[in-house]
């Protein structure tokens, strides 16, 4: 800008180009006085074109300023649309000129300015840090291989392993991540192209949150943790203090994600019967209240924030009741199946639906483990593949539901059912699960290149897909605990279970009591000891 100023007024100068032809020139008039007149006029002339440049450069910047702001607060901005759009009429555009330039800076400082990623279809590696959390030197050792296999994001679903402070403080795990791991993890995802998105569970699964005394009184029904009350204050009150200091350790993000499903006995605890009775509601309307509200203190405080949830809740609620809400411009929906085998007509009237009621983009959530079972050990590989493929079915049919368009995919690995339950299947037991998933949907299918992709990178010979088998020592992080569990559990498991069963000694003087309380007789121990597997 100040060089294109520069080129404009040079020929302006009075010591410049013609107009020192012409004074050099006027030879006929007394010198002096040639020269005074000269002087004065060359005087003159600098002083205007020094006022004209200070007016253009205050008029230039005045503007940059002001684009600035009306980028922010155009009426047209929609919540997808660029990144740094706000929600419309934060602040009144007859308004703008009139902002102070501390309140400008103030405002600059407070938004979030993520990088752009919208046109791209994400496909992001679920992590389910409830039970098993992995250590960051594993991470470090995975997410290089994530990217290989053509993941370019994380979502990682805390839960007590964020390291909150001050009063929420009790919700941490004695074994969370430390701020600082948080900050590497984030530097790992940079290095290796990966978006990070949280998620934080904000209505039901909230069992390490209501679990404590503290928050007992925030419960929908009293005698069950799993999901909030939202008649409540305090309970946004403390969505809000959760979700900020999340937020705020997270500020490379573009997406945060709200949890939202399952929300178990909503509407049976006593203030959402009187809310349904005075205000003539459903479950639904109460559920999309609490929804609003959360959306509400997001979109207010972290301009530019995408906001993902999952959709089961959406899925029993009315168009007309969700185009009321409005919650379409600030929120996308997640549409999750785990099953293994379904058409792309199961899913087709909740993409309707979705279009109807105004939203504008959706993804897709499909799952490589851990959901097979709650005691699940060993990773079936075929179910889990036949579950993308079937995805692959529907991502076909989105074309056809124009304006609506799929933004990303989240391949799921649950380690938990809930807060309460065991383990699933561990993360290293369900690495080739995972690469093989990820390079179906790389590729369109399991073809013979995604094949080979998985075979490669993960260091092994060869892949037996029903029978769930690896052949070859393998070369992927954590590999040696894969080969531990594939002993037990292909091998130890049935011996032992068949020993327990039909072995009278052991039945009678290794029962579960003796195990438990690690009470037996030694003699009798000794005669079947020979015959443990």
């Amino acid at each position: 800008m100040g060089t294109r100023l520069a080129r404009e007024v040079v020929p302006m100068s009075p010591f410049s180009g013609s107009r020192a032809a012409m004074f050099r020139g006027a030879g006929h008039e007394l010198p002096e006085m040639a020269f005074q007149r000269s002087h004065r006029l060359n005087l003159l002339r600098l002083v205007v074109l020094l006022l004209v440049a200070l007016a253009g450069i205050k008029f230039l910047f005045r503007d940059s300023f002001t684009l600035e702001l009306h980028k922010h607060v155009s009426k047209d901005s929609g919540f997808w649309g660029d990144t740094g759009d706000i929600v419309q009429d934060i602040i009144p555009q007859s308004q703008v000129l009139e902002v102070p330039a501390a309140k400008i800076m103030a405002l600059r400082q407070k938004q979030q300015v993520p990088r752009d990623v919208s046109a791209t279809e994400m496909r992001l590696v679920h992590l389910d840090l409830k039970g098993a959390a992995p250590r960051v030197s594993y991470l470090e050792q995975v997410f290089p291989l994530l990217s290989q296999l053509g993941a370019n994001g994380v979502l990682i679903e805390y839960e007590d392993m964020f390291p909150f402070k001050g009063e929420l403080e009790i919700l941490r795990s004695p074994y969370a991540y430390s701020e600082e791991d948080i900050e590497r993890i984030q530097q790992l995802a940079d290095q290796y192209k990966l978006e990070v998105v949280p998620l934080v569970q904000t209505f039901g699964h909230v069992e390490f949150i209501l679990k404590h005394e503290k928050y007992q009184h925030l419960r929908e029904v009293e005698r069950f943790p799993n999901s909030f009350n939202p008649h409540i204050p305090d309970t946004l009150a403390l969505l809000k203090s959760i979700l900020s200091q999340v937020i705020e350790k997270h500020r490379r993000s573009t997406w945060i994600h709200i949890g939202a499903d399952e929300v178990f006995h909503l509407g049976e605890g006593i203030d959402s019967k009187n809310w349904m009775s005075h205000h003539k509601g459903d479950v639904g309307t109460m559920y999309l209240k609490h929804i609003k509200e959360v959306l509400g203190f997001l979109t207010a405080q972290y301009w530019g924030l995408r906001v993902l949830m999952w959709d089961d809740m959406l899925r029993k609620i009315s168009v007309g009741a969700l185009q009321e809400s409005g919650i379409a411009k600030h929120v996308s929906p997640m549409v999750w199946f785990y099953a293994p085998d379904f058409e792309a007509e199961q899913i087709v009237p909740f993409l309707t639906k979705y279009v109807e009621s105004g939203f504008e983009a959706v993804w897709f959530a499909s799952a490589f483990k851990g959901t097979t079972g709650p005691a699940q050990a060993w990773t079936p590989l075929s179910y889990h593949l036949k579950n993308h493929l079937s995805w692959l079915k529907v991502m076909q049919a989105v074309p056809r539901l124009a304006p609506l368009r799929l933004q990303g995919v989240v391949l799921t690995g649950w380690q938990r059912y809930d807060h309460y339950s065991v383990l699933c299947e561990l993360l290293p037991v369900s690495i080739p699960s995972l690469a093989i998933c990820l390079q179906t949907l790389v590729n369109g299918g399991f073809t013979e290149d995604a094949k080979r992709k998985v075979l490669d990178v993960l260091g092994l010979e060869s892949v037996q897909l029903e029978q769930s088998t690896c052949e070859g020592r393998g070369a992927f992080p954590g590999v040696e605990i894969y080969h531990m569990v594939e002993q037990v559990n292909g091998h130890l498991k049935e011996s032992i279970l068949k020993a327990l069963e039909e072995e009278s000694a052991i039945k009678g003087w290794f029962s579960p009591y003796h195990r438990k309380r690690q009470f037996g007789n030694p003699r009798n121990m000794e005669s079947f000891g020979s015959k443990a597997p």
